[in-house]
């Protein structure tokens, strides 16, 4: 059982930056593939980004955060980050963590793909 437990969220205006951190209890989390999703009120959750296990040679990012979100990983910590730049508004929601051992490469977009999760975190962006 993986547990994973999301940080770093908080209030930031629009344009500013915030990184987000997933904490997992797994000492083999390097086999895991990690993604990252948020949930916007109102909506249904979403997929964000994800990286793939092992060196994380391999990322993916929903259209509406590429270019603006990184998310990287850190296997000696056992913790996988979102750094998140030019913040919006449209970006307020609440941010999941995830984590499939399903498949090293591949990067699942939808949320069936992924056995654990986070509580999540708040991030609200101000205008």
């Amino acid at each position: 059982q993986v547990q994973l437990v999301e940080s770093g969220g908080g209030l930031v205006q629009a344009g500013g930056s915030l990184r987000l951190s997933c904490a997992a209890s797994e000492r083999t989390f390097s086999f895991y593939v990690m993604g990252w999703f948020r949930q916007a009120p109102g909506k249904e959750r979403e997929f964000v980004a994800g990286i793939s296990a092992w060196s994380g040679s391999i990322t993916y990012y929903a259209d509406s955060v590429k270019g603006r979100f990184t998310i990287s990983r850190d296997n000696a910590k056992n913790t996988v980050y979102l750094q998140m730049n030019s913040l919006k508004p449209e970006d307020t929601a609440v941010y999941y963590c995830a984590a499939t051992g399903r498949d090293p490469s591949r990067i699942g977009v939808s949320e069936s793909e992924y056995n654990y999760w986070g509580q999540g975190t708040q991030v609200t962006v101000s205008s």
